[in-house]
Parts: C-alpha cells; sequence; structure tokens
C-alpha cells in the first residue's frame, strides 16, 4: 500500500538538489536553496510490515520554495517533497493544492 502522499516528477541537478518540480502538468522551478533533513519512516502508516530489503528507516525530505513556470514576478510557494530510498520516487507532503 502506497503511502497518501501525491507523486511529482523532480528534476535534479547533477548534486542532486532538486531544480524543478513538475505537478499536475505544471513546472515549478526552484527559486531559493533548498533545504535538506532526514526523519524516521512511519511504514506502519502504510502497511502491515516493514517492506523486504528496506533496513533504512530514514526518509529523505527537501523544503523547496518554487514559483510557477519560469515567471520571475510569480509568487514563491513552499512545499515539501520526500524521496523515497527504494526506487527514488519523489511525492509532494505539502504545499500548493
Amino acid at each position: 500500500m502506497k503511502s497518501p502522499l501525491e507523486h511529482v516528477e523532480v528534476r535534479t541537478s547533477s548534486a542532486g538538489v532538486p531544480v524543478v518540480v513538475r505537478r499536475n502538468g505544471h513546472e515549478w522551478v526552484i527559486g531559493a536553496e533548498p533545504v535538506r533533513w532526514f526523519e524516521r519512516t512511519q511504514w506502519w502508516k502504510y502497511s502491515l510490515r516493514m517492506p523486504k530489503g528496506q533496513g533504512r528507516v530514514d526518509v529523505q525530505v527537501w523544503q523547496v520554495q518554487a514559483r510557477l513556470g519560469r515567471n520571475p514576478r510569480s509568487d514563491l510557494v513552499t512545499m515539501e517533497l520526500e524521496r523515497e530510498s527504494g526506487d527514488g520516487a519523489w511525492w509532494v507532503r505539502q504545499g500548493v493544492t
């Protein structure tokens, strides 16, 4: 069972830092330096058992500020992105709707 987070596509720099978030057919361009931290995964909320082969219990979280498209006058919106360690999928935790 997957978490209730919304799946998004994220383009990263060569260093792995998010630079563009593609969500609902729109591109959000990162407009400020992202902040990264790690949290404990609450896998028990979404599955009956820890996923096989996943000995790691931390999840990577990025807080980004992005603007819609490449318009420099567009307001910045804050989003929290979660990156899965297994397949590298990205999910929006909170932010724009």
